[in-house]
């Protein structure tokens, strides 16, 4: 696999993408008073991108791989918040099932591209 950009890359794509939907459930009237939720929500989500550009920015294996596992953590407390906010109803089964999805396809990606990777190092 090889990129030019890291906007090339398909789990940046999906984690985007997800970003925007994470935005949109957490203004919901319920989800949106519950500051902290919404905050560390969309300060995860925000973080699986932006961490993938990083460590493609780094132009090392090495070091994209170490941010990818970052960006992996944060997929995962993307899905525990998702857990509370229908635990607490903030949104309901089908939006989590939604959201919960693509945040495992993007753990999943992740895998995948950190396993390539270091099979490359």
């Amino acid at each position: 696999m090889k990129f030019n950009r890291f906007e090339e890359i398909d789990v940046w794509k999906l984690s985007r993408n997800l970003v925007k939907e994470i935005y949109t459930i957490s203004d919901n009237p319920a989800f949106s008073k519950d500051f902290g939720l919404k905050d560390q929500i969309r300060r995860s989500a925000v973080s699986i991108p932006s961490n993938i550009a990083e460590g493609y920015e780094r132009k090392s294996n090495t070091e994209f791989v170490r941010f990818l596992y970052i960006a992996k953590g944060s997929a995962g407390e993307v899905r525990t918040q998702l857990y509370l906010a229908k635990d607490l109803n903030y949104i309901n089964e089908e939006n989590f099932n939604n959201l919960l999805n693509k945040a495992e396809e993007i753990s999943k990606s992740l895998s995948g591209f950190i396993k390539y990777l270091h099979s490359t190092i």
